[in-house]
């Protein structure tokens, strides 16, 4: 019989909690037979990463997962094997009282958010007593071997290297999205948060001599973009030049598309946690907008990261990349930052694949929750 899996996702930050939950539970039906829920409290947001769902279904099946909405009109279900409660969020108070009822007890994980901070070492798979007579045990993804993973599915860099080398799927897959590339230009994606130091960046690279061609997903750095251009409205399909820069809006895809986004540019400013991992996983440089955080303890999250990859980076590149990103994420002017890092591009290139490669030797986060569960039963 397979074993059953409830992961519990409570929609905070419009994509990031569902991007990493439905990827999970997409990859747990698919590579290792679990007979999955995903109940989510908002389902308007998973429309945009599933199209063809319904955000006022009860129940709805994709790919092989239950998707059920977890309204506030609770009603009884039978408690899975499995009980995932994403990035702390908490259980309907029915469920989290049937769960020690069941005759064998299900095995009750918390979902941690990723960091790179050496702390979660020490944290991960750790039991913590809870008032309903279970242990909840906070399970970490993470860069190291000692931490859940990242998630990864079965051959994605086969997949991935693939597509880079064929020139024709890429023409053929952006073609799909109305783009056109500028002949020889980068090709950078934009995902972002709002950024002060956006216009900036937008300044150096319209005035850069290699043309740019700017791929802007629909998202919160809209407003901060068509500011910059000023222009009244912006929208899917917009195309917008300014000297050497050539701006494209695109519609919000589905992820595997995302993924080939990512996969085709030069490249790739991503934000939260999702798109971060799914962008090392493109083997290509890339600058991450951390989701930032009233205590500043996004800051730490960001230089502990930071510190594993810019390992095996010469000083003068591994400085230049540390100043990029810490200029995006504070809002500061971000030219003199970028034109910098063009001294080293190749090198920071050629780093991004080896950093990707080396995640990839690790076990992947969905087949540790997997080799978890069996250890546990």
């Amino acid at each position: 019989m397979k074993a059953t899996w409830d992961i519990f996702c409570s929609v905070v930050d419009n994509y990031g909690d569902i991007g990493v939950t439905w990827r999970l539970a997409r990859q747990l039906a698919a590579e290792h037979s679990c007979a999955v829920r995903l109940w989510v409290d908002d389902l308007q947001p998973f429309t945009r990463l599933c199209p063809g769902a319904d955000a006022t279904a009860a129940q709805q099946w994709h790919d092989g997962v239950s998707v059920c909405h977890w309204s506030k009109d609770w009603q009884p279900t039978e408690v899975a094997d499995v009980v995932i409660e994403a990035f702390a969020c908490r259980l309907p108070p029915a469920y989290f009282d049937a769960m020690p009822k069941r005759s064998l007890p299900p095995l009750w994980l918390n979902l941690e958010y990723l960091s790179a901070e050496q702390w979660v070492s020490g944290c991960h798979a750790l039991p913590s007593p809870q008032p309903n007579g279970l242990r909840k045990i906070f399970f970490f993804p993470g860069f190291r071997p000692d931490t859940g993973g990242l998630l990864r599915e079965a051959g994605l860099l086969d997949r991935r290297h693939a597509f880079q080398q064929d020139i024709g799927a890429q023409r053929a897959f952006l073609q799909g999205l109305g783009v056109e590339p500028v002949e020889n230009a980068r090709l950078i994606s934009l995902f972002a948060y709002e950024n002060a130091g956006l216009a900036n960046w937008l300044e150096v690279l319209a005035q850069d001599p290699r043309p740019t061609h700017l791929l802007v997903p629909e998202g919160r750095i809209l407003s901060d973009v068509q500011r910059w251009l000023e222009v009244d409205e912006l929208r899917a399909g917009a195309v917008q030049r300014r000297g050497a820069l050539t701006v494209q809006i695109l519609p919000f895809v589905r992820q595997d598309d995302y993924d080939r986004l990512l996969w085709s540019c030069d490249f790739n400013a991503v934000r939260g946690e999702d798109s971060f991992v799914r962008a090392q996983w493109a083997g290509r440089p890339l600058l991450w907008h951390i989701y930032q955080q009233d205590d500043d303890a996004h800051w730490l999250k960001l230089d502990a990261f930071l510190e594993m990859y810019l390992k095996g980076l010469s000083p003068a590149a591994s400085e230049a990349l540390r100043n990029l990103w810490r200029a995006w994420n504070s809002g500061n002017e971000m030219g003199q930052r970028w034109s910098e890092l063009q001294l080293h591009w190749p090198q920071v290139t050629k780093h991004a694949e080896h950093w990707c490669l080396e995640q990839a030797s690790q076990a992947d986060l969905a087949a540790a929750l997997v080799l978890f569960y069996l250890n546990w039963l």
